[in-house]
């Protein structure tokens, strides 16, 4: 690692990348690759939120929670797996797979690909200028000839109820590395975090409530995705309460119990309370005000992730909110890069729909897998969204255990598949999936989807059987009549 305080001031480099989560990293490796000199700074651990708060710790949770539950459907299986999880030996394994929240690995790995990393805030002192601040409160400058790159992603927001400080919330990054299961946890949203914690925690020992200020679960998705989640929490002993709002909360003693009091007069006592309820871009302390930008604002960029207004500042990842997801902001950093490469070479920019520059798929083909049980998939549009922007569509439904793949791979199978076909054009706009064992049928979709693939040639692409993915074809038949 680059000691700050042996490198001159004002050290130019190519390409300069504030934050080295998934996103920074993917960025510094693109340049390097294009031969650019560069530098990452990172405040805290190298690999970012999704590797020690977010995706890894919250998959390692949930895994041992489906896999016990796909087991439990299988006959001559079931009867070994009705008793509790290790919740020890499942805690143990996301401290593994958090490296026991060490980044010494994530290091060694960005300095082989040639970058210098230096450690402390990286804020925006001006056009094409870094200053980083150190641990031990020096100071360093950096330039970038070509490019600085903000990568410094998003953090949980916590609404200002009355008592909340006192309540000491959890958050997303407390609920993925608690060391024990609460004997009540109280959940406050109904989006992704908050149904995958409700998920794990349930079956690690805790008693779960879920908070829910609309209609219902997981609203960005077809609506029976959220039904079909909600369906099996409760069975598994979650309640779940929908159109209710937090309005205080109580702790009076340290150690003791949380009050949440609601908006309808009633109260729920719990030992932890999780916000799920939404997320604030990382850029209030970055110095955007010193090159014209609003801080604490989210970054409006160009396909590219330039950032609108500038020609050397790119916002990649989570803090342009165009997609809040691991895979996409990594996706965003292979294009950035290779734009920023082009740039630097006065090379051409290929910008149209699904040029090397361009990150379309934003738009069009986002994929998201809910690791709950069931698992829900979707990519692109939904139903509600394709017909706001003005296409003219048509929901193919199917359920999944109709599907004989799915009578193999559980007894009591419930799912449904449905895909969006724009009827002019005859291509999918949209896919999801939701039952148990989906999440490897995303891709197929995503390909489907991204590859803007005509319905007829999809009748010629034939799934194996017995596999859930026959659904394809059950969806296509539906489809043809």
């Amino acid at each position: 690692m680059t000691d700050a305080g042996k490198i001159s001031e004002g050290s130019p480099y190519d390409v300069v990348v504030i934050g080295a989560g998934p996103v920074g990293e993917n960025v510094a490796d693109r340049a390097r690759a294009a031969g650019l000199t560069t530098a990452v700074v990172e405040s805290e651990l190298v690999g970012g939120e999704c590797s020690y708060w977010a995706c890894m710790p919250s998959k390692a949770l949930l895994r041992p929670v489906v896999a016990r539950a796909d087991a439990r459907r299988v006959p001559g299986l079931s009867a070994a797996v009705q008793g509790p999880l290790d919740v020890g030996a499942v805690l143990a394994k996301r401290d593994e797979e958090t490296s026991h929240w060490k980044d010494d690995g994530q290091v060694a790995w960005l300095e082989s690909v040639g970058a210098d990393v230096y450690r402390g805030t990286g804020r925006l002192t001006g056009p094409r200028e870094v200053t980083v601040t150190a641990p031990d409160g020096t100071e360093h400058r950096l330039t970038a000839r070509h490019a600085v790159a903000v990568c410094t992603g998003t953090r949980a927001v916590v609404p200002a109820l009355p008592g909340i400080e006192e309540a000491r919330p959890w958050t997303s990054r407390e609920a993925t590395s608690a060391k024990e299961a609460p004997g009540r946890l109280v959940v406050v949203g109904g989006g992704v975090v908050g149904v995958e914690m409700a998920t794990a925690w349930q079956a690690l020992g805790s008693e779960v409530t879920l908070l829910i200020r609309g209609g219902g679960l997981l609203p960005k998705m077809e609506p029976f995705a959220g039904e079909l989640v909600a369906e099996a929490l409760t069975e598994a002993g979650a309640t779940i309460r929908t159109g209710v709002s937090v309005t205080a909360v109580h702790r009076p003693a340290p150690d003791g119990p949380v009050t949440v009091e609601l908006d309808d007069g009633g109260r729920v006592e719990a030992d932890e309370i999780l916000f799920a309820t939404g997320r604030a871009p990382r850029t209030d302390d970055l110095g955007l005000e010193t090159v014209g930008l609003e801080p604490g604002s989210w970054l409006t960029v160009d396909d590219s992730c330039l950032v609108e207004g500038t020609d050397w500042l790119y916002a990649v990842g989570d803090v342009n909110h165009r997609a809040l997801l691991t895979h996409q902001g990594k996706y965003q950093a292979r294009i950035a890069g290779a734009a920023i490469a082009a740039r630097a070479g006065e090379t051409p920019l290929d910008t149209a729909p699904w040029g090397a520059h361009a990150a379309t798929a934003d738009h069009a083909a986002v994929p998201q897998v809910v690791f709950t049980d069931p698992e829900a998939a979707s990519v692109g549009l939904t139903l509600a969204e394709a017909e706001r922007a003005g296409h003219r569509v048509r929901a193919v439904d199917y359920d999944l255990a109709s599907v004989a793949g799915s009578g193999l791979y559980a007894d009591g199978y419930r799912g449904r598949a449905r895909m969006i076909v724009d009827l002019d054009r005859e291509i999918l706009l949209g896919v999801t999936f939701v039952g148990p064992g989906i999440g490897e049928l995303l891709h197929s979709a995503t390909v489907a989807v991204a590859g803007e693939v005509p319905v007829a040639r999809l009748w010629h692409a034939v799934p194996a059987y017995p596999t859930i993915s026959e659904v394809w074809l059950r969806l296509l038949e539906t489809y043809r009549g």
